[in-house]
């Protein structure tokens, strides 16, 4: 029989990161998945085993190199080492710039850039340590390439991300492994929360307009992008980066 590919997904417990993980779940991975939020974390779990599928919750601070280990390891001695890495994890700090602490700002950097780096080099570790390839997709954003205001910790973080994905993509090329982003643009998750905080979307017809699909973007539009990404489908495809936003970034909006 041949063995279940392993996916294994950071900053799984909510939003965008619970749907990709219930997603590659349908399609039959065993999914690992790590994330502060231990109660969330848990009821995604919960949620894969009801479809059927085999699961794995890890508690784990994507900042520290110690407790990155420690997922990845146990990931690879319980379901095998993963065929597939997502960096999703990260947090935002939206303070005015003349007001915003270093570290605040380092904290930041720390879990979506830092923690972006720690996964992928412990999970290409695990790859190539097995002689066998992968694929890895860090989940940028579209701040990476525009902006509001006060927003630097977060885009700064974010357009790291873009070259640390390009960097990895021409250093683990030789090894098989594939690395690309997407930058999700303006994503509602309010669906896709944990311990009874899910609600229902609320969105004006200008939210709807700003895009030129004609509607605001879902969790599973990113979901279904990282498995694109993730299958031999995209076997020509490294160090790129995939904007999802509904073409937000290419329309003039004119107040």
């Amino acid at each position: 029989m041949a063995k279940t590919a392993v996916v294994a997904i950071t900053g799984a417990a909510e939003g965008i990161g619970r749907a990709t993980a219930i997603a590659f779940a349908e399609k039959g991975f065993t999914v690992s998945i790590c994330d502060t939020n231990k109660e969330a974390g848990f009821e995604v779990i919960k949620r894969i085993r009801e479809l059927g599928g085999n699961a794995l919750f890890i508690q784990a601070d994507v900042a520290d190199s110690t407790q990155t280990e420690r997922w990845l390891r146990i990931t690879a001695e319980e379901l095998g080492v993963p065929d597939v890495l997502i960096n999703n994890a990260g947090i935002g700090r939206n303070t005015p710039f003349l007001n915003l602490r270093a570290e605040d700002f380092d904290r930041v950097i720390g879990v979506n850039l830092r923690g972006t780096f720690l996964c992928s080099q412990q999970a290409a570790r695990h790859m190539t340590a097995l002689g066998k390839g992968g694929a890895i997709i860090n989940i940028a954003s579209t701040r990476a390439l525009m902006s509001e205001s006060d927003t630097e910790a977060y885009s700064a973080s974010k357009g790291g991300i873009l070259a640390l994905t390009h960097a990895m993509a021409v250093s683990l090329g030789s090894y098989g492994i594939r690395v690309n982003a997407i930058s999700p643009g303006w994503i509602e998750t309010s669906e896709w929360r944990g311990l009874g905080q899910a609600g229902k979307p609320q969105h004006s017809e200008r939210d709807r307009l700003q895009h030129p699909v004609g509607r605001v973007g879902r969790p599973e539009d990113i979901a279904q992008a990282c498995l694109y990404l993730a299958s031999s489908d995209a076997s020509f495809i490294t160090g790129q980066n995939l904007v999802i936003d509904g073409g937000m970034t290419v329309k003039m909006i004119y107040e």
